[in-house]
């Protein structure tokens, strides 16, 4: 079976913002390669979505309906909903994840 993969307009906007940072402080052709990468990273979950692991961040809070995939150093958070993985948001994982996720997720 295979899983329609989407991505939320806040998702689409950290690519965007990812995109910017390093076509900015790298070169544009590095921030392409990201993006790739990424891309390639999310669209893999159309076969195996509940391969990922559950944020410990939200684990330690008893949230557990939200996984992550990561393309080192970013991480990729989704949710699977019937036959649907909703890609949530892409944020290096060098940042503070926990008022990140919290901000983003459960406000």
């Amino acid at each position: 079976m295979s899983w329609m993969v989407l991505l939320t307009d806040d998702a689409a906007r950290d690519l965007e913002d990812i995109s910017d940072y390093i076509s900015m402080y790298d070169v544009p052709e590095k921030a392409d390669q990201v993006l790739e990468q990424l891309e390639k990273a999310f669209g893999s979950l159309s076969e195996n979505p509940h391969r990922g692991a559950y944020p410990k961040e939200l684990l330690s809070i008893g949230v557990r309906e939200y996984r992550e995939i990561f393309f080192k150093p970013y991480r990729i958070i989704y949710r699977v909903i019937d036959n649907k993985v909703y890609v949530l948001f892409i944020a290096d994982g060098r940042r503070d994840m926990q008022t990140l996720l919290q901000r983003r997720l459960l406000a």
